[in-house]
């Protein structure tokens, strides 16, 4: 009670904070905000998360529940992970989107959110080859938007490679540093009983298919394709 307390009392500064976050925001990016808080809700009957999620075993034919490659990225378990979710779509929005635009921000936030529910489901049925377990297959469920939050940092990555975040006696954090970084981190927490292990899966495939989009395949206004850049190696 007094923790619910203390929150009631916080509540007109978060909304301050979130007004200030999406004021100025593009529909879409104010729109992705609002399902992923009504996904929230959803999260607590467990037939809306057999659904909306991404179940291995179900993705694939026979089953073939091909809409939840769509779905999946909207659904939080923990309203951390909603909160994480709609600061990072937020932030895109005012950094990205204005000099990607609407269309572009949107067409990347739907390839690589289904390329990590295709790449993830494909880690899983690999895991199955492996160890004959079927929990991995029917057991396993891929939900939110840890893949996206990794396509965000590597697109930070290529608009501001060598931003300093931090400067340290080892050495200085840069922007470029970040995606490898962040996964490293999630491995950790999920060895540590603090994340499901799906999270590191879609974080780092969120990185693979969103660094490969970006390098190859983005259509830019000039004509081009990709970014061939030296700092923008995969390595770098």
């Amino acid at each position: 009670m007094p923790s619910f307390r203390a929150f009631s009392r916080n509540v007109p500064y978060l909304r301050q904070q979130f007004q200030a976050l999406l004021g100025n925001t593009s529909t879409s990016v104010k729109f992705i905000c609002i399902v992923v808080l009504v996904s929230y809700c959803l999260s607590y009957s467990t037939a809306a998360v057999d659904v909306l999620s991404v179940t291995p075993g179900f993705l694939m034919p026979p089953a073939f529940w091909i809409w939840t490659a769509f779905t999946f990225c909207f659904l939080e378990l923990h309203f951390w992970e909603v909160l994480v979710d709609i600061i990072t779509v937020g932030l895109c929005g005012k950094l990205i989107e204005p000099l990607w635009g609407q269309m572009e921000m949107l067409m990347f936030f739907a390839i690589v959110n289904f390329g990590v529910a295709v790449l993830s489901t494909t880690f899983y049925f690999l895991l199955y080859m492996c160890t004959f377990n079927t929990d991995l297959l029917f057991s396993v469920h891929i939900h939110g938007l840890a893949g996206y939050i990794a396509g965000v940092a590597v697109a930070v990555k290529q608009i501001m490679p060598d931003l300093i975040l931090i400067k340290t006696p080892l050495g200085k954090i840069t922007n470029r540093n970040i995606p490898l970084m962040v996964f490293f981190a999630s491995v950790l927490f999920w060895l540590v009983g603090l994340l499901d292990g799906t999270y590191p899966t879609m974080f780092l495939n969120g990185i693979l298919v969103s660094w490969t989009y970006l390098r190859f395949y983005q259509y830019h206004s000039n004509g081009t394709r990709g970014d061939m850049a030296d700092n923008f190696t995969f390595a770098r």
